[in-house]
């Protein structure tokens, strides 16, 4: 059975870290690439950051560079987000997705996803 599953999110004061992990199984992880969306009550699913299959190629949306990064366990067969300086506006609900075919920013490239892991960001 394929299976995404994220963990890490919680409760972190702004100026805060967190990092999350996804976990897959039942799948060749290596041959995915991997992806971080993120949702806000009220709002649209966005694109956080994706990596290629082998880990060399990384994309961000540019107003998170710097704070966020993305990285892969191919042996562990886990993708990170680790985020760091947090601010409220980061408070969301964290996806991870996996894709043979696609590492850009549409949601709608993705095929496989993660149930979610929440992060909440107080001030």
């Amino acid at each position: 059975q394929v299976q995404l599953v994220e963990s890490g999110g919680g409760l972190v004061q702004a100026g805060g870290s967190l990092r999350l992990s996804c976990t897959a199984s039942g799948l060749t992880f290596s041959d995915y690439n991997m992806g971080w969306f993120r949702q806000a009550p009220g709002k649209e699913r966005e694109f956080v950051a994706a990596i290629n299959k082998g880990g060399g190629r990384t994309n961000y949306v540019d107003s998170m560079k710097g704070r966020f990064t993305i990285s892969r366990d191919n042996g562990k067969k886990t993708v990170y987000l680790q985020m760091n300086s947090l601010k409220p506006e980061d408070t969301a609900d964290y996806y991870c997705a996996a894709s043979i075919y696609y590492s850009g920013t549409l949601s709608s490239g993705y095929a496989l996803w993660g149930q979610g892991t929440q992060v909440t960001v107080s001030s």
